[in-house]
């Protein structure tokens, strides 16, 4: 029978191919003798097989906790390896019935497989099987790229046989299991039994290991996540092969084709980052440190600074007391001393926005930023006890507001900032000047613009959260400001140390004068004894200093302190800057919710005492004031809006201890943040002197005058070191 013209031709190629595939067979014995004359030759330029147990793929990165626990593994890693030895036998099987059925007969390159391979397509009329070994893919996983080239092809080659000739085949099959890309994200066995099962390797059943084992060829066309049909038939095909090859008996391979797949998916481990706003700042810090060629070659194990409970501890935190159901809101822990920041929140949900509100966010401060006028005051000369009027006042066209209105008559310094008084922040000032107020704000790490505006006083220059913690973190470090950082050390691929915190890190600097520092924290913990930051008063009396802040119309309540051993800033705000409808007592009091079980674990201490100079100096200041008949009388509840008349007083009146719990503490109030600062800033006359009160003029000793005008400095600081 006269065949027909298709069937002629299909006949001629077939022939073709056999001959194409004995042509092959012949070549590759001869081609296997030249090999191994060539692999001498060329065997030194090749890569090093030793590196193959610290094998990593571009641009991997480890981050881990202070601890070591992992927070994040990030770029194309094998997030969980079968430890040598232990590699499941139904999965060894598995992979070598479906990827080199000759594995332990070949020595690196399998000629008869090679053969097999081209007949089966001669056979298929199309490339339906491969020929590389188990070996030569590793070869390729570790050492070359997946571009198609015979350069390629040639190196792969040479890199088998070499990786045969040092390693036995139980080596070379557990780095191939750990090692190749098996879709979703896994990359190695575990991680696919983990992605695609929910299990560990040795959990697997023989369907499961079979599926797993049939994905190597094109892991995101058999993925069972992508396309269930493609994978059944590919297990189907890979149990054949084991059946075939006597690992499996004909019912175990039936009994396992009509097993459903059970999937059970989930996120590979480590994906999803345990603390996303701090590594996110990783991320933005890395390359300030690190080459970009250094980044881009991975491999990079950085060992952070974060406290993985204290983090936990402050997301929970800062979701269960914000005060509103949309709020955002911020946290930041940090150690004084050495700049590690121990924990980051930058907002309620990474996953709905990236945007990190403790790094990013350039919110108004309000009066947390009284921190740089009154520590300026104190390195002008000023001392805690310096009196001021507060009074409805009046700077050019700028007329800042107390809280509630409530203005406080004469006033010490040190209680103007416990009440958070906003006229006697801007007088104090207009008194020193701006220049003081900004070189202090610059030497404590405040960036971006300051200019000569009064209600700089009040907050109206944006910071970010993690700026004025730092800026805290100095003070609270006797005046030495370090540097945040969340970097202990970083180790490259082969172990070698490309970073220390010990060594690398730039030393803290001198800031202030210990004795302003201390003056200043001696201040602001009596801001959370008997003033504005009450609702952060820890158990045992521990002490705290810290500063409350509310910016115009409720936008942003802040709460920063510090107990010696950490200073924590907390934020709340929306992110349209709309009225959050409350006070700087409720950041306070989150401040507070996170310190509790922390504080607890640390030990109590104190800070340091009042400078005995400074304690002096208040001392004469104060029977300076006693002598002076014409002064009016420090009143310490909420008075007129005018001064009272002169009278006699006594020296308890003139001079009285601080009294109780000015707000309830949720609440808050009494903070000196509704200044109308950001309104009225930009439209402001350049500093005029304040104002006298008419009723009481200033006396000739100028130490003694209201404005204590020639109040000589306790210490002038002649340098910062």
């Amino acid at each position: 029978m006269v065949q027909d013209k298709p069937s002629k031709q299909r006949t001629s190629k077939q022939r073709k191919l056999g001959r194409t595939a004995a042509l092959s067979l012949t070549m590759g014995a001869l081609g296997g003798i030249a090999l191994g004359a060539a692999i001498d030759i060329i065997d030194p330029q090749l890569p090093d097989v030793g590196k193959l147990t610290s094998f990593h793929r571009a641009q991997t990165i480890t981050i881990m906790a202070l601890d070591g626990q992992i927070i994040q593994q990030q770029g194309p890693i094998s997030r969980d390896r079968i430890p040598s030895g232990q590699v499941p036998q139904l999965l060894k099987q598995a992979f070598v019935a479906s990827e080199d059925r000759r594995f332990y007969e070949h020595g690196g390159i399998d000629g008869w497989g090679v053969a097999r391979a081209l007949l089966s397509n001669a056979q298929q009329l199309g490339i339906r099987e491969g020929a590389s070994t188990i070996t030569q893919q590793l070869a390729r996983i570790v050492f070359l790229t997946q571009e198609r080239t015979l350069v390629r092809k040639v190196k792969e080659a040479l890199l088998a046989l070499k990786l045969e000739r040092q390693l036995n085949k139980e080596q070379i099959l557990h780095q191939y299991i750990n090692n190749v890309y098996l879709g979703s994200n896994a990359y190695g066995a575990a991680d696919a039994a983990w992605v695609y099962f929910s299990k560990r390797p040795e959990q697997l059943t023989l369907p499961e290991a079979a599926l797993i084992a049939g994905l190597p060829p094109a892991p995101s066309v058999y993925s069972p996540l992508v396309n269930a049909d493609l994978a059944k038939q590919q297990r189907q095909s890979v149990l054949r092969s084991m059946r075939e090859m006597g690992f499996i008996t004909r019912e175990e391979e039936q009994q396992a084709n009509g097993t459903s797949l059970n999937l059970k998916p989930t996120e590979p481990k480590h994906f999803a980052s345990a603390a996303p706003y701090f590594t996110e700042w990783v991320d933005r810090q890395l390359p300030t440190i690190l080459s970009l060629d250094q980044i881009e070659r991975g491999g990079l194990n950085i060992r952070t600074t974060l406290n993985l409970a204290w983090q936990r501890h402050a997301r929970q935190v800062l979701q269960e007391h914000r005060p509103g159901a949309e709020i955002q809101g911020a946290l930041v822990a940090m150690d004084p001393v050495t700049g590690q920041v121990r924990a980051m929140v930058g907002g309620q949900s990474f996953y709905d926005s990236q945007f990190n509100r403790a790094t990013q966010a350039l919110r108004s401060p309000g009066s947390t930023f009284k921190l740089f006028v009154y520590t300026a005051a104190l390195r002008e000369g000023l001392n805690p006890n310096t009196l001021f009027i507060d009074a409805p006042t009046c700077f050019g066209q700028y007329c800042p507001r107390n809280f509630g209105n409530k203005y406080f008559g004469a006033i010490t310094m040190k209680d103007a900032l416990r009440r958070s008084v906003n006229t006697v922040a801007v007088q104090a000032m207009a008194r020193i000047g701006f220049g003081p107020v900004v070189e202090t704000a610059r030497a404590l790490g405040i960036e971006g613009e300051l200019g000569h505006y009064w209600p700089m006083a009040l907050g109206a220059y944006e910071q970010t959260l993690l700026g004025m913690t730092t800026a805290y973190a100095a003070v609270n470090n006797r005046g030495v400001y370090v540097s945040p950082t969340p970097f202990l050390t970083i180790t490259g691929p082969d172990g070698e140390e490309l970073w220390s915190l010990e060594g690398d890190q730039q030393p803290g600097r001198r800031a202030l004068d210990a004795q302003v520092a201390d003056t200043m924290m001696w201040m602001l913990q009596d801001v959370v004894r008997a003033g504005t930051g009450i609702a952060a008063q820890l158990p045992d009396q521990r002490p705290v200093a810290g500063k409350t802040g509310t910016s115009q119309r409720n936008r942003d309540l802040w709460f920063i302190g510090s107990i010696p051993q950490l200073t924590t800033g907390v934020w709340y705000g929306y992110d349209d800057e709309r009225d959050t409808g409350h006070l700087s007592g409720e950041a306070a009091w989150t401040w507070k919710q996170f310190m509790v079980p922390i504080a607890a674990t640390l030990s109590k201490q104190n800070f340091p005492p009042l400078p005995g100079a400074m304690a002096q100096r208040m001392r004469q200041q104060q029977l300076r004031t006693l002598r002076n008949r014409n002064l009016p009388q420090i009143n310490q509840e909420p008075p007129p809006t005018t001064p009272p008349a002169d009278k006699d007083q006594s020296s308890d009146s003139l001079v009285p201890e601080p009294q109780g719990p000015l707000v309830d503490p949720r609440e808050g109030n009494g903070d000196g943040g509704h200044s109308d600062a950001a309104d009225q800033g930009a439209t402001l006359l350049q500093p005029l002197p304040p104002p006298l009160v008419e009723s009481q003029p200033p006396t000739s000793d100028l130490e003694s005058g209201q404005f204590n005008l020639g109040d000589p400095p306790l210490f002038r600081l002649n340098s910062l070191n």
